[in-house]
């Protein structure tokens, strides 16, 4: 059925769904087809919840991470240690390594990666609140867990050099052959970045 025989009220809503990241036209019209089948309060609460994103979700003052208050619930968490930092690109990746249970301390969200094709410099990304916590004195280490992009890299090795005169310890995550991998069917480049960043035994 094409899009213009649904009536109008129906296209809008197909059309602002297909704006959405991972839906095409199809999943689209297969969504709001879903929601005009659904209970009226089944539609309403997921709409109510969505105003509240955008009305209530904001940035936390102090890691730049999502909130609904002016902390974070891990900044506001007192049994978080302040003495590690791991800085990411997205809070995207803060929610990732927060699923892996492991890290206890806090982060710091850049808003991004360097990126000079795409006018990305560091005035873009919030390094100078990073220098500021960092010069406050609690953190002892900074763990930089960026994507192993070119930006990513790029983003890395800027950071390093800024971040060493200050006196803290700066690691980086290791990239490389992931758990269960197989060395015969890794690529060159995994192979290299698995034997760059290899740790002592």
């Amino acid at each position: 059925m094409a899009r213009e025989a649904y009536p109008a009220a129906l296209r809008r809503v197909i059309l602002a769904l297909s704006r959405w990241p991972g839906l095409g036209e199809k999943s689209a019209a297969r969504l709001a087809l879903h929601l005009l089948r659904a209970p009226r309060a089944d539609v309403l609460e997921a709409a109510q919840a969505l105003t509240e994103l955008k009305d209530k979700i904001q940035l936390c003052r102090r890691c730049f991470a999502f909130a609904d208050q002016e902390l974070c619930p891990i900044c506001a968490d007192p049994r978080r240690t302040p003495e590690v930092l791991m800085v990411v690109a997205e809070p995207g990746d803060l929610l990732a390594l927060e699923r892996v249970g492991w890290f206890k301390g806090l982060y710091h969200v850049l808003g991004g990666v360097l990126s000079p094709l795409e006018g990305v410099g560091p005035d873009d990304l919030r390094l100078r609140e990073l220098q500021e916590r960092i010069k406050q004195g609690q953190v002892k280490e900074v763990i930089l867990a960026l994507n192993p992009s070119l930006e990513g890299e790029t983003t890395t090795t800027y950071l390093i050099q800024q971040l060493k005169p200050l006196g803290v310890k700066v690691s980086r995550i290791a990239y490389g052959i992931p758990m269960g991998g197989d060395i015969k069917y890794s690529d060159r480049h995994t192979l290299k970045e698995a034997l760059s960043h290899r740790v002592e035994a």
